[in-house]
């Protein structure tokens, strides 16, 4: 194998390691910003069923069959 292939080959490897870092970094933080979205919609599904049971509703809007059934 000759130097300048042996070279060409490093640099390709260095830059394609690279890459792969940074598309961990930003699978990582995608993956902890879908994390608390999902607990702020838990949260808010909660208050909401909290809010319907309180106003009188026996039955969480979300539970209750549609008018058509």
């Amino acid at each position: 194998m000759s130097e300048e292939r042996l070279t060409r080959l490093e640099i390709s490897n260095a830059e394609l390691t690279r890459m792969v870092e940074d598309l961990n970094e930003v699978v990582t933080r995608q993956a902890d910003e879908i994390a608390t979205l999902t607990r702020r919609v838990e949260m808010m599904m909660q208050r909401l069923a909290e809010e319907e049971y309180d106003s009188g509703n026996t039955v969480p809007l979300a539970d209750q069959k549609p008018p058509h059934y």
